[in-house]
This record gives C-alpha cells, sequence and structure tokens, in this order.
C-alpha cells in the first residue's frame, strides 16, 4: 500500500470524522478522480469498517484505484 494512499486515507478519515460528506465527496471527486458513484461507495464502505484506521481506508481506495484489466 502506498504512501499516497495512507495520506489521502487520512485527509479522508478526518473528513468522514467531522461528519463532513460534502468536503468527502469533494476531496474524492478533485484530487482522486472519482465519479460519484464511486465515491458514495467508498464513504459506505468505510462507514461500516468495524476498525477504521487509515489502512484500512487507504485499501479501499486502492481497491478502486485499480482498473479491472480482461
Amino acid at each position: 500500500m502506498s504512501a499516497m494512499f495512507k495520506y489521502q486515507a487520512r485527509c479522508l478519515n478526518q473528513m468522514i470524522d467531522a461528519n463532513n460528506d460534502t468536503q468527502a465527496h469533494l476531496y474524492l471527486e478533485q484530487l482522486l478522480l472519482f465519479p460519484v458513484d464511486i465515491q458514495d461507495r467508498i464513504i459506505e464502505e468505510i462507514s461500516h469498517l468495524s476498525n477504521c484506521n487509515s489502512d484500512s481506508i487507504a485499501n479501499i481506495l486502492g481497491h478502486y484505484s485499480i482498473l479491472e484489466l480482461k
């Protein structure tokens, strides 16, 4: 897991902890270039983590950042 994902995870976690969903959506849209439906999935998965920490969030961000190759 890259240091970039960990940094992004910390920023996103702070926004979610502050109940600032709008800012979290803008962050995901502008910095990570995720479409709105993917942003919703990411935030939904993060909200269901039993142990919400930077590593867990970074794993989710990494999962959605990888394009599926066929």
